[in-house]
């Protein structure tokens, strides 16, 4: 057969292909616990999303399922082997600050601006009609090729677990949900809970200053952009502590404030948000006012928890001090972040760690040292989450496909790709992160106003459309 032009294909199809971006775009599919059902867990503006690219593969003549809401797949070809293709449909919330309506899904200089543009509904669109040229070309396959749509890759992944407790592993399979060109290498992700083991003693505990509260963070895999504490003073101590804080925030260069009275101060500092993957790029407010506050207090329970995170934790992301520092050549290093802390004078304290680890460490080992060194200091520790880390070969054929495809498509060397995020593609025996962001290309996943290049969007659903081609040819 001739060679396709696949750029050509989308063209004839631009303004269909923009025009049902906008309609998916226009869906508000946020995770709505108020209005979940069976058959719709997550909520209606999800199930809406998920039942209109349903409706629409149907109406092209794919073959589709819905998985009670979870997920569902649309799929044509034939064949014992399967290429996937992992999305999603839901997006996280919108926030404040837009210049533009975020469902609204306007053109602007270019631009189509709506929450999930970018993180996942543009690219999903373009995957789906990558599918549908594949489909109308009728070009000879040896394999299917299976979109599989989840619901909740922005909260619990519960859709995954759901679809693969009734449906097959792709052989091969790629997430347009990250960045070109390709995303080979993903660390493992746990998230662990440190719990203060409480001292019957402590309740007889009349030192001054005392530690009353302490709360920092939202989110494990966030850095904490805000902290704030309650300590109990000697009412004749008031101004030489307030003075103390003041020195220390001059002295580390942050921003905060005390309020209060007599015997009872609230200390709070502000530092900046980050990712969790690496939380060096944030400025940790938890961390920075244990650290102060490790100066103020003496010998007390208070005074024993931010000693803890002082000494293992602040202003060392790598898990030194924790005695779990690694490093490989695929994924770079291990990172630690504090994203909760959180103490109450009647029950002790917590801290959530979000830990990234590279591909080759040993992630049972790593707990297991990091257990023993809590143990050490009075807490105990409780893994919440761990997802092992996922990898492929560089030289496994689904990379070097993607690469010659990537490398034709856009005239550029197809660098190989780690991250310390984690996409759909770690669900995948076989599978990558493939797109839809081009290098150079402003990150605006999560963020106001965020937003898909049209032309990105074109050029994103050519590569994919020669991609799955490729991969499910005879």
């Amino acid at each position: 057969m001739s060679r396709v032009n696949w750029e050509n294909e989308v063209e004839k199809r631009k303004t269909e292909l923009i025009s049902e971006t906008r309609k998916f775009l226009q869906i508000a599919s946020v995770l709505d616990e108020s209005s979940a059902k069976p058959g719709q867990p997550f909520g209606t503006g999800i199930n809406d999303a998920l039942n209109l690219l349903l409706k629409i593969g149907e109406e092209c003549n794919f073959h589709v399922k819905n998985l009670d809401g979870y997920a569902g797949y649309i799929e044509f070809g034939k064949g014992e082997e399967s290429v996937g293709i992992l999305c999603h449909v839901d997006v996280v919330p919108e926030g404040e600050g837009w210049t533009r309506p975020p469902y609204a899904a306007d053109i602007v200089d270019g631009k189509i601006i709506a929450r999930g543009a970018i993180d996942d509904k543009g690219p999903t669109m373009a995957a789906f009609y990558a599918m549908k040229i594949v489909k109308e070309l009728g070009l000879p396959l040896s394999k299917r090729v299976r979109m599989i749509i989840g619901t909740d890759e922005e909260s619990t992944w519960q859709c995954v677990d759901h679809y693969f407790k009734h449906e097959e592993m792709p052989t091969v399979g790629f997430a347009p949900d990250a960045d070109f060109p390709i995303i080979y290498a993903e660390k493992g992700i746990c998230d662990i809970k440190l719990k203060q083991e409480m001292k019957t003693e402590h309740k007889k505990e009349q030192s001054y200053p005392r530690l009353i509260s302490l709360q920092a963070g939202r989110r494990m895999n966030m850095v904490p952009d805000d902290a704030r504490a309650t300590v109990q003073i000697k009412e004749e101590d008031f101004l030489s502590i307030t003075n103390q804080f003041d020195e220390f925030l001059k002295a580390n260069q942050i921003n905060g404030d005390t309020s209060g009275e007599k015997n009872e101060l609230t200390f709070v500092v502000k530092g900046k948000s980050a990712h969790g993957m690496e939380p060096k790029l944030g400025v940790n407010a938890g961390l920075f006012l244990c650290d102060f506050l490790n100066r103020l207090l003496i010998a007390s329970q208070g005074k024993q928890f931010v000693q803890f995170i002082t000494d293992f934790l602040h202003q060392d992301f790598r898990g030194k001090q924790l005695g779990i520092p690694y490093s490989d050549e695929i994924t770079g290093d291990l990172t630690v972040n504090c994203g909760l802390v959180s103490y109450e004078d009647s029950n002790g304290g917590s801290i959530g760690l979000n830990i990234r680890y590279p591909v080759t460490n040993d992630g049972k080992e790593m707990i297991k040292r990091l257990e023993s060194v809590a143990e050490k200091s009075g807490f105990s520790l409780a893994v919440l989450d761990h997802s092992p880390p996922h990898h492929v070969d560089k030289d496994h054929s689904l990379i070097q496909t993607l690469s010659k495809v990537y490398e034709e498509q856009t005239g550029q060397k197809a660098e190989l790709l780690s991250i310390g995020g984690g996409t759909y593609a770690r669900s995948l025996e076989s599978g990558v992160a493939f797109g839809p962001l081009f290098p150079g290309r402003e990150d605006v996943a999560h963020q106001k106003d965020e937003y898909i290049m049209i032309d990105d969007l074109l050029k994103a659903t050519a590569i994919y459309a020669h991609a799955i081609y490729e991969l499910a040819k005879e």
